[in-house]
């Protein structure tokens, strides 16, 4: 089993800080690279800023690199802000098969925040990430001071039409094995998808080539807990909720299911932004979200 997950990927997802550059640059801002050991493995995690903590949680296959221009830019409103590799994924590593389930990675990120001293603190989550801080909020109400939702949780609609079409044709776009399915997950994540050198793209296919049957695992442990979300109920805990308007993940007219499931959000649709929406949009996103936690903190 192997024990750094997505090695090829996070050098090939490296360029999103060049691809974010358009529009956030984050020459001054130092993000400190830290470990936390826990009993069965070790999570690896960027912080950066001082302040109220948050904690930011990627999505499925993905890693903390991808919240980088975002934290940035919320640590300039005075936060603290963490964003660690879930466990098994990225270079968190030491962790078995079973802990993938999403009870377990609830579990193990609730003793990552104990190891790090936070009592309280806010917590986001992309995709996977927030259905994961939606379960952790909901375990531990006395710790989650908010939630926000950057982009839509895994499970609270079905998979979008582009996605459900490629998967009809025996292609898993979050796995792909060709520089052509690297491409399609590229159009789905990205409303316009960055350019990216072949040689990248050829050592990620291969990453998921060489370990594919790693990877369905995964993929199949995490399908089991697809529907988790519909457990969740009277959550009374401020929630911020954006949504791409081109998320190719998961369409954006399933958005008034998750605004029924949380009434009282603060919710918004961005155009121009799909379902990495923290890449596309770091200072839009991290300026809504910054006015959301000013306004939702204890007078």
């Amino acid at each position: 089993m192997r024990s750094n997950f997505l090695k090829a990927l996070l050098t090939s997802l490296l360029f999103l800080s060049a691809f974010c550059s358009a529009e956030v640059v984050n020459s001054k801002c130092q993000l400190i690279s830290g470990s936390i050991a826990l009993d069965e493995g070790a999570i690896k995690y960027l912080s950066v800023g001082s302040g109220k903590p948050v904690l930011l949680l990627h999505g499925l296959f993905a890693q903390k690199e991808q919240w980088s221009d975002f934290a940035c830019e919320l640590s300039k409103g005075g936060y603290l802000v963490y964003a660690p590799d879930l466990p098994g994924y990225g270079q968190s590593v030491g962790f078995v098969i079973a802990n993938y389930q999403l009870s377990s990675e609830v579990n193990l990120i609730h003793q990552f925040t104990q190891k790090l001293g936070l009592k309280k603190f806010n917590i986001a989550g992309n995709s996977m990430g927030g259905t994961i801080a939606a379960l952790l909020a909901q375990q531990y109400p006395k710790e989650v001071n908010t939630l926000a939702f950057i982009g839509p949780p895994l499970g609270i609609v079905g998979w979008s039409p582009q996605v459900k079409a490629a998967i009809y044709q025996g292609i898993n776009p979050f796995i792909p094995i060709t520089v052509d399915q690297f491409n399609l997950e590229m159009g789905l994540l990205f409303s316009k998808p960055p350019v990216i050198d072949n040689s990248i793209k050829e050592a990620a296919v291969k990453e998921f080539s060489v370990n594919n049957r790693h990877y369905q695992q995964v993929w199949n442990i995490v399908n089991l807990d697809i529907a988790v979300l519909d457990s969740i109920s009277n959550l009374r805990k401020p929630t911020f909720i954006i949504w791409g308007q081109d998320d190719g993940i998961f369409s954006a007219s399933g958005k008034p299911k998750l605004d029924k499931k949380y009434p009282n959000a603060i919710s918004s649709t961005l155009t121009g932004a799909s379902h990495l929406i923290m890449i596309e949009k770091p200072i839009e996103v991290a300026d809504l979200y910054k006015g959301f936690l000013k306004a939702s903190s204890p007078k």
